[in-house]
């Protein structure tokens, strides 16, 4: 039994998730430690995007300053109640948020914030470019889409990959944390602000 009982500490440790989940986890999965992360990271996503629909309307409004004082960050993020709010961990997250814009300069929050006029001229611009590959015609449009696909993963917050851990996405993380705050989180709007060259 104490075996059992470090497994669902290792299990606790490793996913956030509470004691009678990583138990459970742990018995469907023969008790098999990474299957079992999968098990609840599945089940994790499958409980964020029950509550992805919940109105979100307290939160936190941040602040970063880069050391150095030429970029800063205002960042605004949205939960359901403000006890979430004034959760550490929650704070902690908003932070990591800033850090993000700060490091690696998205444009927008999601894809559906960009202006389809500018998603028309990156069309148009990669498409130019893959003429002047001399790819095959029949290939132009598969390689348009997969250059428009890596500038949403560059412009957008929430498809960058996390400058912490390269492997989850910022949606990625932010699935994680309603999956264990146990409210719906949303980014709402940001300014990236940076004086001159880094």
């Amino acid at each position: 039994m104490s075996s059992l009982s470090a497994l669902v500490k290792e299990l606790r440790t490793k996913t956030g998730a509470g004691i009678l989940d990583c138990q459970k986890a742990l018995q469907e999965t023969q008790h098999d430690v990474e299957k079992a992360i999968d098990l609840l990271r599945q089940k994790g996503l499958a409980a964020a995007q029950k509550k992805a629909g919940r109105e979100t309307k307290e939160g936190l409004i941040s602040a970063y300053i880069h050391p150095g004082s030429k970029i800063g960050v205002l960042l605004e993020v949205n939960c359901e109640t403000d006890f979430v709010a004034r959760n550490e961990e929650f704070q902690a997250f908003v932070k990591e948020l800033a850090l993000q814009i700060a490091a690696s300069q998205p444009s927008f929050v999601k894809r559906e914030d960009v202006p389809p006029d500018l998603i028309e001229r990156e069309k148009n611009v990669y498409l130019g470019q893959v003429k002047e590959s001399g790819k095959p015609e029949a290939a132009w449009e598969k390689i348009m889409n997969g250059k428009l696909e890596k500038y949403f993963q560059e412009a957008c917050l929430v498809e960058q990959p996390f400058i912490k851990d390269p492997s989850v996405t910022i949606q990625d993380l932010i699935s994680q944390k309603i999956s264990k705050l146990g409210e719906n989180i949303s980014i709402s709007r940001f300014t990236r602000y940076q004086l001159g060259q880094d």
